[in-house]
C-alpha cells in the first residue's frame, strides 16, 4: 500500500520543543519518506480544533500563520507536501458529522484530554467532548496509512482506528485503519520544572517551557534552573524524571543516541550537562528561528502557499467524503 501520512497541529499557544520533537521533526522526517516512496503528505493546522475551549478570535486569525510559518521553517515542503487550514476544507467538518453517527458516546467520555481540560471549567463545550470525532474525520478522509504524533495523541488515533472499522463493518470497506508512528526518543518532552507534566504550548510553567522563538539567553537560563535532584549522576531513571527528560532533549537536539549522551557525561555533574544542553538547543533553534522571521514577515506569501494546499486537500478529500455519503445512503444531488 502506498504510504499516505496526516498529521495536524493546532495554532494555539506558542510552539514549543515539546511540539518540535513529537510533532514538527518527525512531519519532515516521514515527508522524506512519503516523497522517496512516492506516497503523499498531508499536514494541517487543524484551527477548527482550536475553538473547543475559550479563544480570542484575532489571536486564531494570527496563530494559524505563525504555525504555518513554522511548519516550513522546520522542513516541511510545499513542493513535497500538502500543508492546509483544516477550515479551507469543508469536508473536515462534514466528516465529522458523518463519523459521529458510528462513534461511542462512552468512548468520547473515556478520552483523557477531555477528562483534564473540563476540570474546573464553569463552562464546558459540546466542542470539546466530541471533537476527536474531528480528529478521526481529519486522518480518515486521506486514506491515511501513517500518523506522525507524539505520545499523548495515542487514544486519540486508537478511537480513529475504531471509528473507521466500525464505519467499514457497518457500511462497507471504506476506510483504511492509519497506524501511529511516535518517536523511539523524545515522544514526550516534560516540563523543566514539573518533569511530571507534559511541556505544552499552554498550561506549563513559564520557566519551565523551552518555546521554539525563545532567546538564547533565555534558553539557557530555563536549561540552567531545571529541576534535577540531589545526586550528580546523568542517567536516565524513573527516580530522575528531571535529568530523563534532559538526557532526552540533549538527544533530539544533537541526534545522538541517549545511552551515548549518559556514556559521555558519565561522572561529569550537572553543570557541564546543563550548559551542553543549553548550547545545543541554541543551535539547534536559531536558524530554525531566523527562517521563521523570513517566512512569518510576507503573509501573502504564506496565504499562498496555504491556498495551494487547500486546493490540493480539497480535490484529494472529496472522493472519500463523496464515497462516505453514498454508503451511507444519502440521496445525493443528481
Amino acid at each position: 500500500m502506498t504510504m499516505r501520512v496526516f498529521s495536524g497541529i493546532k495554532p494555539s499557544g506558542d510552539p514549543t520543543f515539546g511540539n518540535y520533537s513529537g510533532g514538527f521533526r518527525q512531519y519532515a522526517a516521514t515527508q522524506d519518506i512519503a516523497a522517496a516512496e512516492g506516497g503523499q503528505a498531508f499536514f494541517c493546522i487543524v484551527d477548527l480544533h482550536a475553538i473547543t475551549v475559550e479563544y480570542e478570535p484575532a489571536e486564531l486569525r494570527r496563530r494559524t500563520l505563525d504555525i504555518a510559518a513554522m511548519l516550513f521553517a522546520t522542513g516541511l515542503d510545499p513542493a513535497r507536501s500538502i500543508v492546509f487550514v483544516q477550515s479551507h476544507v469543508e469536508a473536515h467538518a462534514e466528516a465529522a458529522w458523518l463519523l459521529s453517527a458510528v462513534t461511542s458516546y462512552g468512548q468520547l467520555g473515556r478520552m483523557t484530554q477531555f477528562k483534564e481540560k473540563r476540570e474546573g471549567q464553569e463552562f464546558v463545550s459540546a466542542a470539546l467532548f466530541s471533537y476527536p470525532t474531528l480528529m478521526a474525520g481529519d486522518i480518515l478522509l486521506y486514506r491515511t496509512t501513517t500518523v506522525p504524533i507524539g505520545d499523548d495523541q495515542r487514544q486519540h488515533l486508537e478511537l480513529a482506528r475504531d471509528i473507521a472499522a466500525r464505519f467499514n463493518a457497518r457500511f462497507g470497506d471504506t476506510f483504511v485503519l492509519p497506524e501511529g508512528v511516535f518517536p523511539e526518543v523524545g515522544a514526550r518532552i516534560m516540563d523543566l520544572q514539573d518533569p511530571g507534566d507534559k511541556m505544552g504550548k499552554t498550561g506549563s510553567s513559564e520557566a519551565g517551557t523551552i518555546r521554539m522563538l525563545d532567546a538564547p539567553d533565555v534558553i539557557r537560563r530555563k536549561v540552567r534552573s531545571a529541576v534535577t535532584d540531589s545526586g550528580r549522576d546523568v542517567v536516565r531513571s524513573p527516580e530522575k524524571p528531571g535529568v530523563t527528560n534532559l538526557i532526552e532533549i540533549l538527544s533530539v537536539a544533537t541526534g545522538e543516541p541517549p545511552e551515548a549522551v549518559e556514556s559521555r557525561y558519565d561522572g561529569q555533574g550537572y553543570g557541564p550537562f546543563k550548559q551542553d544542553v543549553a548550547e545545543a538547543l541554541v543551535e539547534l533553534l536559531v536558524p530554525i528561528q531566523a527562517r521563521y522571521e523570513e517566512l512569518r514577515a510576507d503573509e501573502t506569501e504564506l496565504h499562498r502557499l496555504l491556498a495551494i494546499g487547500a486546493e490540493k486537500a480539497r480535490g484529494e478529500a472529496a472522493p472519500v467524503l463523496e464515497t462516505m455519503y453514498e454508503r451511507m445512503g444519502f440521496a445525493r444531488p443528481q
